[in-house]
């Protein structure tokens, strides 16, 4: 489906098959001389056929499209190898780009089951969930040379003119587009609708704390429209700013909780917090137990850059406990 949002200016929803966000939202800006695509998608068939259509659709010369990447995550970057030619720019904050491109070697996996398991991961299950992990099966096929932005960064787009902020916490190089004069934000995953956004860059020293400052800079914003990379737009963005920041307060207070009863890893924090999942933890389904470990991990460093946690080892993982 195209949806026009303002004069050269579109909305593609591009299908992500056998995932539970269903569709990412991909943004097109025609201008004069370049066009800029925002994110693209799984790298897998059925995702390519509706984006290539629906962008033959709107009359793009991919010869004259650049491609804007918020974020690593390969629903979201996917697609650059089947969109990009050797005219286009592909601008991605620096951090992703180079995780981005790490995820082609045996390292970077070896190196993120060698952490998840210092977190208490099931070793028996590791090997499984990265075999079923998006950034193993739907990533660009190969390596790119991407054109680095930060903070203050401007591209010009026929009569748009975006500036570029840096907000990092879902992936460690997110970075929102901001076009003042018409209010509008590209926000790919770091504000969503209904859902919050995974934090569970693991490696990273504070990703929550990070996300958080992250929405506070946005906050100071003037915003009248919020596109994100998936659910619906959304036209009322600080109170959904406000929301967020209370989920997260309400979720460092929970795990504040369950380390009363005692020293625990992420993954057993993990099985302790609450889901959006009817099921038990054992019914989780594997990639889900995953993420959600990630996230505890996220809570359980913030609390820690607080001081309100100290890192213990028991048995050879690293677990956390309340300073007393």
């Amino acid at each position: 489906m195209i949806e026009k949002i303002l004069p050269d200016f579109y909305r593609i929803e591009v299908p992500l098959p056998r995932n539970p966000l269903k569709v990412l939202n991909a943004y097109l800006i025609k201008g004069q001389k370049r066009n800029l695509l925002i994110d693209t998608g799984f790298n897998m068939e059925e995702s390519k056929v509706a984006l290539l259509e629906s962008l033959k659709t709107l009359g793009v010369n991919l010869a004259q499209t650049d491609i804007f990447l918020t974020h690593l995550h390969p629903d979201h970057s996917g697609l650059i190898s089947a969109v990009a030619t050797e005219n286009s720019v592909i601008y991605c904050g620096e951090l992703d780009a180079y995780i981005l491109n790490a995820t082609h070697t045996v390292s970077y996996w070896s190196e993120l089951k060698i952490l998840f398991g210092l977190h208490g991961f099931p070793q028996q299950d590791i090997d499984e969930v990265i075999s079923k992990h998006p950034g193993c099966n739907y990533n660009p096929d190969r390596d790119h040379v991407f054109s680095f932005v930060k903070d203050g960064y401007i591209l010009n787009i026929g009569s748009y003119r975006f500036h570029c902020i840096e907000t990092p916490g879902h992936t460690p190089g997110h970075v929102c587009l901001y076009e003042p004069n018409h209010k509008i934000l590209l926000c790919g995953d770091h504000i969503l609708d209904n859902i919050s956004s995974n934090i569970s860059e693991l490696g990273i020293t504070d990703p929550l704390g990070n996300y958080l400052r992250s929405l506070e800079k946005i906050e100071r914003l003037d915003i009248r429209l919020a596109l994100p990379g998936h659910r619906r737009i959304m036209v009322d963005v600080h109170r959904r700013i406000y929301e967020l920041k209370k989920h997260h307060d309400n979720r460092l207070n929970e795990v504040l909780c369950l380390l009363k009863n005692g020293t625990a890893n992420a993954y057993q924090v993990a099985t302790l917090m609450t889901w959006d999942f009817t099921g038990s933890w054992d019914e989780f389904p594997l990639p889900q137990k995953w993420f959600a470990t990630g996230e505890a991990m996220a809570h359980l460093l913030c609390l820690y850059n607080k001081n309100q946690l100290w890192i213990v080892e028991v048995e050879g993982k690293l677990a956390f406990a309340l300073i007393t």
